[in-house]
């Protein structure tokens, strides 16, 4: 089983409101030193067998017609590596919020 993951992003020239509005919020959690932000999606779609070209070829026109608006959206598809095993269910990278004491 192969996993492809569709990664959706705003066109530069389309205006980002959401990334417009976390820019904004970052001075005010304490974040300094980013000068903007983006918003997108990302899908993961889980094939049967191997990502081949062909499979590949099917989930790029899925993209293009149902995952992203290829008017005001870019999309990138791409195999993704397999992942080892994580000892946390909630990724590596995950943050964790610690109950305020």
């Amino acid at each position: 089983m192969a996993r492809v993951v569709v990664d959706v992003m705003l066109k530069p020239e389309i205006l980002d409101p959401q990334g417009q509005a976390i820019l904004a919020a970052l001075p005010r959690l304490g974040v300094s030193g980013i000068a903007g932000v983006r918003q997108g999606k990302r899908f993961e779609l889980e094939v049967d067998g191997d990502a081949d070209a062909d499979v590949l070829a099917r989930i790029d026109q899925l993209a293009a017609s149902l995952l992203a608006n290829p008017v005001i959206e870019d999309y990138v598809v791409r195999v993704e590596p397999p992942q080892p095993a994580q000892a946390s269910p909630t990724g590596a990278n995950a943050v964790r919020a610690e109950p305020a004491t």
